[in-house]
C-alpha cells in the first residue's frame, strides 16, 4: 500500500522558520519516502505504507519536542501494491 501524508506544525511565523518547522523537514527529508515537498503552508510526502508510518510517528514525536503546539495531518491511500 502506497500513502500520502499532508501536515502542518503550529505555531506560524512568517518572518523565520520556527524550530519545529525545520526539525519537521529534516524528518521526512531524510525518510525513506518517494516524494517529498516541503512548504510554507503546507507538506506532503508519499512511499510505502511502512516508511510513511514511520516517518509520522518520528515526526509527531520530533516536532513537539522542539515546540510545536499543533500538528495537523492528514494520510491517504493512493494506490495498493506489495510492501
Amino acid at each position: 500500500m502506497r500513502l500520502r501524508v499532508e501536515f502542518t506544525t503550529e505555531p506560524f511565523d512568517l518572518d523565520e522558520a520556527p524550530a519545529h518547522a525545520l526539525v519537521a523537514r529534516q524528518v521526512v527529508e531524510a525518510a525513506e519516502l518517494d516524494a517529498v515537498d516541503v512548504g510554507p503552508f503546507g507538506n506532503t510526502a508519499e512511499g510505502r505504507a511502512d516508511a510513511v508510518l514511520t516517518t509520522v510517528d518520528a515526526l509527531l514525536r520530533k516536532t513537539l519536542e522542539a515546540g510545536a503546539t499543533r500538528i495537523s495531518l492528514q494520510v491517504n491511500v493512493i494506490g495498493e501494491g506489495a510492501e
